[in-house]
């Protein structure tokens, strides 16, 4: 008897799963929960700064229910800057993405020494912040200083308006991030290039496919789950766009880019209606998240074709 409890004892001891073991899977979830919650909370009060009258001028404020959210969404400005918000999101990202699979195709096809330092070339502007980006442009554009501006002398075109009006400011924003932001498009374009299959290619070529059937029967079914991580990153960038625009013409001229995010600012933080200014950045949150999950949708669903599997 004394011998079985014995060992009884001992594989009571085995089956005893250490302490550190046993903490393993919450020390795993801890630092996302930890982000989690550190996000939820700044979310929690936006979500109810937003339903009252606080202001940076006023020791107090009041709970004011819908007002300020029935007051934004009858206004004009507020339509106008979610159109500008969109213009802008729209023509950046479509032209980067597009610009940067060119790029991206062509060093791709490239295998000389001109090609490796063309890819270091190109990913400069990434390394330099927008708002000096920004600044450097508006020396590039000044139409006494600028060299745009005098190589545009050449072809007869004098005191070209960019920033200044209002029919060419977006396209000279769109120019700036385009400048700032295609190599990015182009380094995850690239990227998922070099890691396609050749052996489709090489089948293909065999039996005389052309240069476009090869591209879009063969490089675009498989690249897709690339442009769509790109177009994902791009489009949350451009819908909250604010570095660019507001250096280059803080909103102007007029409210022609009073976008979202400016709207959100200048009414926060200058005329100091924190609660009015909310809904303007909850409303922007609404918008990336209804496009984020679409786009990450798409992107599983281009996957699994890709791989080879049904949807």
């Amino acid at each position: 008897m004394k011998e079985q409890k014995k060992n009884s004892a001992a594989v009571s001891e085995l089956n005893v799963v250490p302490f550190k073991t046993r903490m393993r899977p919450y020390l795993i979830v801890a630092p996302a929960l930890i982000i989690t919650i550190g996000i939820m909370i700044p979310f929690v009060m936006s979500i109810y700064f937003s339903l009252t009258s606080y202001s940076f001028r006023m020791p107090t404020y009041s709970f004011i229910g819908l007002k300020n959210w029935i007051t934004i969404l009858t206004s004009s400005g507020f339509w106008k800057s979610v159109w500008v918000t969109l213009r802008y999101a729209f023509f950046s990202t479509v032209l980067e993405m597009g610009i940067g699979l060119g790029i991206a195709m062509l060093l791709n096809n490239l295998e000389n020494r001109f090609s490796k330092i063309l890819r270091v070339v190109l990913i400069f502007p990434l390394m330099v912040a927008p708002i000096t980006a920004t600044i450097i442009w508006q020396l590039m554009l000044n139409n006494s200083v600028g060299i745009v501006e005098k190589f545009l002398n050449f072809f007869g075109v004098y005191n070209f308006p960019w920033a200044a009006s209002a029919s060419t400011a977006m396209m000279t924003v769109v120019m700036i991030d385009i400048w700032v932001n295609t190599s990015f498009c182009m380094l995850l374009v690239l990227a998922g290039l070099q890691s396609l299959p050749k052996s489709p290619f090489e089948s293909a070529k065999i039996d005389g496919g052309s240069a476009w059937f090869n591209f879009r029967n063969l490089t675009l079914p498989m690249l897709k789950p690339s442009l769509y991580i790109a177009l994902l990153f791009r489009l949350m960038a451009a819908l909250q766009e604010y570095a660019i625009i507001f250096g280059l013409t803080k909103g102007g001229p007029g409210d022609t880019l009073m976008n979202l995010s400016l709207t959100s600012y200048q009414t926060g933080f200058q005329f100091q209606k924190f609660g009015y200014a909310l809904p303007y950045i909850l409303v922007l949150w609404v918008f990336i998240n209804i496009v984020a999950k679409q786009i990450v949708k798409r992107q599983r669903m281009a996957q699994k074709l890709a791989s080879g599997q049904d949807e």
